[in-house]
């Protein structure tokens, strides 16, 4: 967009966007013409929608179509994050970059296939009756896809062979988090997550202890170290408040804050919601509120329970899967780390020592050398003491930066 310098610039711009005014004030029955408004703010133009601008009118020239439609630029919408963004006169319908997660539930990914918004609808019907197009669709991942030629060639006996009593076959994981060998991994269904973390994923890193595994993506359920030996398929994951879902899993030690694991998921689901129903626009995002005021030391006993209950409506009145698995994080990270979630509302304290509200920085008198080296990096003056003295910080003062404790060339500042 050109700079708007003075008046005159000002008047001009407003001379040569005037047609778009007189779009907005066109009647909305009529259907014979259609604007197509390009985003022309910041983000937008970062993102190639001039580009866009470009291709469409040229598209319009090609099949004819200058009498009936016209792209131009516009102001900014709102929504750069999410650009290049197009609204389309007189429907008033935006259309955003694809790839939504949301799109994962398959009506979703069928509205955006033709060209729609990525949102769900109720079923029936079901795809496999009215689907693309309105035509009988199967929609599956891609790893369902690719097993059934070796199920046609080797036949279902051959399959039955691998896998446990209910889940038959193997699955994907994406193994990642504080584990050693990360990667993806393609195992049977019925091992056990002991064998996956440990014989194949080497491991914990630096030798650190296993506090949990979050299985299913950012709607799984975080799985504890004293149920290693539960069997990885639908069934057992479901029984303990996860689910095998993209078939990813990630392996949390005791340096993850498990209140801060289930905010950074939830704050996932909140972004990738479609906004469709008003349980999963609106109550997932009261969680993650909630969320945040326990890790910035704002929280009370009452709002566990108000979390519970609110994840709980969610999960049962929610339109599609995305909706009704975003609180697992919470639900499963309450159920088994519940003393984590009291230490945050009670104690005010982050065990993890990662909720940086929560922190404390306190240097030991028996390691401190006096180097001075803590006082000197410390951006707010804090921290007092002489040379080959033990220092002291002012709890009032500091900000919890954590400029002193990297600093530290003997480690003698401590934060929890």
């Amino acid at each position: 967009m050109d700079r708007i310098e003075n008046l005159d610039c000002l008047l001009n711009k407003q001379k040569e966007l005037e047609h778009t005014m007189d779009i907005r004030k066109a009647n909305h029955d009529n259907t014979e013409y259609r604007e197509l408004l390009i985003c022309g703010g910041t983000g937008c133009v970062s993102s190639q929608s001039l580009k866009l601008l470009e291709n469409l009118n040229q598209e319009i020239k090609n099949h004819g179509l200058e009498n009936s439609a016209r792209a131009s630029i516009t102001g900014c919408f709102g929504f750069c994050e999410k650009g290049p963004i197009v609204k389309v006169f007189p429907e008033d319908v935006f259309y955003v970059g694809a790839g939504a997660f949301v799109c994962g539930e398959e009506t979703a990914l069928i509205h955006s296939i033709e060209g729609g918004r990525g949102e769900p609808t109720t079923k029936p019907p079901f795809p496999a009756e009215s689907g693309l197009w309105g035509k009988p669709t199967s929609v599956n991942n891609v790893e369902t896809f690719a097993n059934v030629p070796a199920i046609i060639i080797n036949g279902a006996s051959w399959y039955n062979k691998f896998g446990s009593h209910t889940s038959k076959g193997t699955k994907v994981f994406a193994l990642a988090g504080k584990i050693n060998n990360v990667g993806l991994v393609e195992v049977p269904m019925g091992i056990t997550l002991r064998e996956i973390i440990y014989d194949i994923g080497g491991g914990i890193k630096d030798g650190k202890k296993l506090k949990a595994v979050q299985t299913g993506g950012p709607s799984g359920g975080c799985i504890t170290a004293d149920q290693l030996d539960v069997e990885i398929d639908y069934e057992s994951l479901y029984s303990i408040g996860s689910m095998m879902g993209s078939g990813g899993m990630i392996v949390i030690d005791e340096d993850n804050c498990i209140v801060d694991i289930a905010k950074f998921y939830l704050e996932f689901t909140v972004e990738e919601s479609c906004g469709k129903c008003t349980p999963c626009r609106v109550g997932n995002k009261r969680l993650y509120e909630m969320l945040t005021k326990i890790t910035e030391g704002k929280g009370t006993e009452e709002d566990l329970e108000t979390m519970r209950n609110l994840a709980e409506t969610i999960k049962l009145t929610s339109l599609c899967s995305l909706g009704q698995t975003a609180p697992n994080p919470v639900l499963s990270t309450m159920k088994y780390f519940y003393d984590e979630y009291l230490a945050h509302v009670r104690d005010k304290k982050c065990p993890a020592g990662v909720c940086q509200a929560l922190l404390q920085y306190h240097i030991s008198e028996d390691k401190c050398i006096g180097c001075t080296k803590c006082a000197r990096v410390c951006p707010v003056s804090c921290i007092s003491g002489k040379v080959k003295e033990v220092h002291v910080i002012d709890q009032e003062l500091c900000i919890k930066c954590g400029a002193c404790y990297e600093a530290c060339p003997v480690n003698a500042i401590s934060k929890g």
